[in-house]
Order: C-alpha cells, then sequence, then structure tokens
C-alpha cells in the first residue's frame, strides 16, 4: 500500500535471564504480535509495565535493548524489511527513516555538549542537510515546539533549560533529519501536569505540521488519547484489543481495556480531624545554603492522626523539601515542627530511637530504596530487629504477616527486588515503614513512576491499611488524581510556599485562585478532544504559558 509506513507482523521479541541461584533460562517477552501504520497517523501502544510497548516500539527500529532479541516475524518500514539489510542498513535506518525520543531526556542528552550539537548530529552524520541548513532546521523546530528565544536557544547546555524544554528539544532533535517515523516513549511520564500538558500539545502540533507517522508509547489512556488515530492495548507480550481511538475510550470489548479507561475508581470518604494535630508544621522556613534564595518560606500546615494531607505542586515548589525538613534531612531554618505534641529536634542526627520510629518514609523510586542483594525477608525484617528485637522465628512470623498486609504471600519471603514487578517493590517497602509501627508515614510520589492500574492498587493498599493500623500519612504529589481520592486536606505549593490549605472540599471547590486552577485543568481527562479544551481554557484565562 502506498500509504503503508510500517508494518509488523506475528513479531516474536525474546530475552535469556539468569535468576540467583538458578540456570539460565529462555523467556518469551512479545508473542505474535502485529500492527501497522499509515504515514502521518499515530498509533497509540498501551498497557502496563511488562506489556511489551517499549519493546515493540523498538523494534520499529531493528533494536533490542538489553540483551532483547527479535526471535520472529518481520518488520517492514516504507515497503521494506528492515531485518534483511543486516547492521549497516540499520545504521543508515535509525536517526533518519526511524527517529527515537525517550521518556528521560535529562538521561538521554550528553551534559558535556550544548543543545545545537546534538539536535543536528544524526542530520549531518546521515547527510540529509549541511551545518548551516541543519542549524536553521533547528530553529525552525524550537520555535515550532514553543521554546523560548528559538535563535539562541540551541547555544545552551541540558542542565540549563528545565525538564519539559528538554523533552521538547529532543522532540526537535528527532524531527531535524525529516524522519518518517517517530518512537515517542513515554515522553511525558516523567513531567508535572502543566509541563506535560505544553509538551503533549508540542507534539500534537509537529506531528500534525510535518506530517510524520508516529508509535505513542505509554501506560496513560487518557493522554494516549489526544495523539492517536489508533490503539494497540497489550498485556503481557500481546495484544489485548487493537481499534479507532474513540472505540477504544468509548466502547471498549475487552476487561482489561475497561479496566484501563475507569482507573481512578476509589471513592473519596472524608473524616473528621482531631483536635490536638499529630504533626504541626508552624512558620517554616529553610535553605540549603546560605548563599541561596529559601526554599521553603514560612509554611504551615497540620495532619491529624489516621488521615492524609496531599502536598500537591510543580517541580520545584517546595514539596519534597517540606518531606527533607520533617524527618531532619534538611535542618529548618527558622519556624517549629511538632509531632505529637513535641518539637522535633531539627538534625536527624539529634533525634531518639523512638522518634525515628514513628515517623517512616516511604520514596518515590522502590528500584534505589532497596539493597538488590538483600531478600524481601532481610528488608522488611531490619526494623523489627532494630526497634523490637525480634530475631528468629518471632521475626519471621511478623514478616510473613506484613506480606499478608500487604497482599504479597509467602512465596515472595526469599525473594530478591529484581525478581518483583514495580509495584510488588512499592508494596515491600511500605511493609519495611509499616514494620516499625510508625504514627506518620511520609509517602512521596510513590505512585508517580507506577502504571494506573498498579497505581490504583497501591493507593486502596493504603487506604486499607489506614483503616486497619490507623497511621497518617503525609502524600507528596503532582498527581490532581491521587489528590482527589485519597487526601483528608490538601495544601497546594508553589516556589516554597503554601497558596491554598484546606480540606478535601475546601480546596477542591471553586473559587479557586489562579494556580490551583491551571493545576485542576491540567489534569488529562478520559475524553477526546480534552487537550483542546484545555489549550483554550488556558488562554481565556491568561494561564497559558
Amino acid at each position: 500500500m502506498a500509504d503503508q509506513l510500517l508494518e509488523i507482523a506475528d513479531l516474536r521479541i525474546g530475552a535469556t535471564v539468569y535468576p540467583p541461584g538458578e540456570k539460565p533460562r529462555d523467556v518469551t517477552l512479545v508473542d505474535g504480535v502485529s500492527l501497522t501504520l499509515e504515514k502521518g497517523k499515530v498509533l497509540g501502544l498501551i498497557g502496563e509495565s511488562g506489556a511489551g510497548k517499549s519493546t515493540i516500539g523498538l523494534s520499529a527500529a531493528g533494536y533490542g535493548r538489553g540483551g532483547v532479541r527479535i526471535t520472529g516475524g518481520t518488520i517492514t518500514v516504507n515497503g521494506e524489511d528492515i531485518l534483511a539489510n543486516g547492521q549497516s542498513g540499520l545504521r543508515r535506518l535509525r536517526g533518519k527513516t526511524v527517529c527515537y525520543v525517550a521518556q528521560s531526556a535529562a538521561a538521554a542528552f550528553n551534559p558535556a555538549h550544548r543543545l545545537m550539537d546534538q539536535v543536528v548530529e544524526a542530520t549531518l552524520a546521515h547527510g540529509v542537510l549541511d551545518r548551516a541548513s541543519a542549524e536553521a532546521r533547528a530553529v525552525e523546530l524550537f520555535a515550532k515546539l514553543g521554546l523560548p528565544d528559538p535563535e539562541h536557544f540551541g547555544q545552551r547546555y541540558p542542565h540549563q533549560v528545565s525538564g519539559g524544554q528538554l523533552q521538547r528539544a529532543m522532540t526537535a532533535m528527532a524531527l531535524c533529519s525529516e524522519p518518517d517515523l517517530i518512537i515517542f516513549d513515554e515522553p511525558t511520564t516523567a513531567l508535572d501536569v502543566t509541563t506535560q500538558i505544553d509538551v503533549l500539545a508540542a507534539i500534537k502540533d509537529a506531528i500534525h505540521d510535518t506530517g510524520v507517522g508516529a508509535l505513542y508509547i505509554t501506560h496513560d489512556l487518557a493522554v494516549v488519547a489526544q495523539v492517536a488515530d489508533h490503539i494497540l492495548v497489550l498485556r503481557n507480550g500481546e495484544a489485548v484489543e487493537y481499534g479507532p481511538t474513540r472505540d477504544i475510550i468509548e466502547q471498549p470489548k475487552e476487561d482489561y481495556t475497561r479496566a484501563l479507561v475507569s482507573v481512578r475508581s476509589i471513592d473519596h470518604h472524608a473524616r473528621q480531624p482531631e483536635s490536638q494535630p499529630l504533626l504541626d508544621v508552624d512558620a517554616v522556613s529553610a535553605r540549603y545554603s546560605a548563599d541561596l534564595p529559601p526554599v521553603l518560606n514560612q509554611v504551615s500546615v497540620q495532619l491529624s492522626a489516621g488521615q492524609t494531607l496531599a502536598v500537591v505542586g510543580e517541580s520545584g515548589s517546595g514539596k519534597s523539601t517540606l518531606a527533607r525538613c520533617i524527618t531532619g534531612l534538611l535542618p529548618i531554618e527558622s519556624g517549629d515542627i511538632r509531632f505529637a505534641g513535641q518539637s522535633l529536634p531539627k538534625a536527624l542526627k539529634s533525634r531518639d530511637k523512638e522518634t525515628l520510629r514513628q515517623l517512616q518514609m516511604v520514596y518515590q523510586m522502590a528500584d534505589v530504596a532497596m539493597n538488590p542483594r538483600h531478600t524481601v525477608a532481610t528488608i522488611i525484617g531490619r526494623p523489627l530487629t532494630f526497634y523490637f528485637g525480634l530475631k528468629g522465628a518471632a521475626r519471621r512470623k511478623r514478616v510473613l504477616e506484613l506480606l499478608d498486609a500487604i497482599e504479597l504471600g509467602p512465596e515472595y519471603y526469599d525473594r530478591y527486588p529484581a525478581e518483583l514487578s514495580g509495584g510488588q517493590k512499592q508494596r515491600v517497602c511500605i511493609a519495611r515503614a509499616l514494620a516499625a509501627e510508625p504514627k506518620l508515614i511520609i509517602c512521596d510520589e510513590v505512585t508517580s513512576a507506577l502504571d494506573p492500574l498498579v497505581a490504583d492498587g497501591i493507593l486502596k493498599l493504603l487506604l486499607r491499611l489506614q483503616e486497619s493500623a490507623g497511621v497518617a500519612y503525609l502524600f507528596i504529589t503532582h498527581d490532581l488524581a491521587t489528590v482527589r481520592a485519597i487526601s483528608d486536606s490538601i495544601a497546594v505549593m508553589l516556589q516554597g510556599e503554601v497558596v491554598r490549605y484546606g480540606t478535601h472540599e475546601q480546596v477542591l471547590t471553586a473559587p479557586f485562585d489562579d494556580y490551583t486552577d491551571l493545576l485542576l485543568r491540567s489534569v488529562p481527562q478520559m475524553k477526546l478532544g480534552w487537550l483542546e479544551e484545555a489549550i483554550d481554557g488556558r488562554k481565556m484565562t491568561g494561564q497559558d504559558q
């Protein structure tokens, strides 16, 4: 077909795994997936982690990441079998005909080179344009993608621009060589909702204006619905459902697809706060060094026992810094933090063992929060021994009880972190915090790196544990859907200050201040045309960036 850009037929992809203490074995990652993509169209690949989205997407460039290998099927780009021409053929393909936009632009750019040199590198290497023409093309793309001062933007280094700007610069790099196909691999997942909407709109406009075909990989169905013409739903390396975007969103046929559409279905039940707060942050200011401006400025919030305070805002608003001050990792400059009626010592090293036990933390990235050489039993068991002196059979019994509480069975007792999924790792981190029997757990973006269905399960688990154990949560997030689902009270932060604070109903009920209104308008909705409505709403209220 003249308009056929990409055809993947009966694709099979495998890898060899090396389990600790066992013989290596071959596993199948993608099993018999087929798809087609026309020129100028966008196909969304949707599914949870491990579904095969990125593996299939990268196969369109003949690439297998981390030992992954294509074991069967055909991949045709512009009518040519890309696997038939060997490595030299793939080198001609990559960066010219097929380009890639990674999830984390910050990790993908070389920090030692200016942006312009990196944006035009593939274009020059393939001889598509000469240097002057390539740089002119880059400047044109910078302007098209809404980057500031496009004439001079390329002279900056990666660390001199924001995450959203860097993601758009990577899109410019992919478009510079005028490819036929771009693979977008979760390009907005790591961004705040307000930045995400800008990047998403820029990507959609660039695709429309250049006529490039695209594979858009994501686990967020509401996001992909704004850019894709068709959607392929994947699970465990197999195709679950395929069709036009409207059909997938409005009339899904499969149970798994219906679950993706209805995610975030948690019903909020407000609870009355106690008269005496468990945590009282009073006019706290902090800075990272004396020669830098404050990162927190007169912040005041309260949290009662058994309740959840959601702290929401964009990156750099001071959310995680507030957590560092409460835990003593960053001593405060002024103000007071009282916990269970007592003022907390400013520095962590000055706090006693009982205070440390009662105030625990669960981190965003479970992968780096656990020692990969320790089993689940050791990870959960350490606080049991440290705080309560449990050993032997008593410690094993309590670890098994905690595994049951987080809905993991005894078969996980001797597993290592590498043998767990992302959601399972986060559950183990929650169990480790619960092992100390704390009064307060600080949850720092604990669901932002997880797929919607997995994140939904984690949130429901946290709420069940709160009801049974009476633990309070300080929940740091930029996800307004999460805030709506779990919070009793909400603090909205901007540039180190609390700009809106109150109960769940007070903060989420109009009239809104401009910033809270911007956050709420930027949460992707599961409906076609939402992106255009959101952009138009920004323009009408003067909030477009």
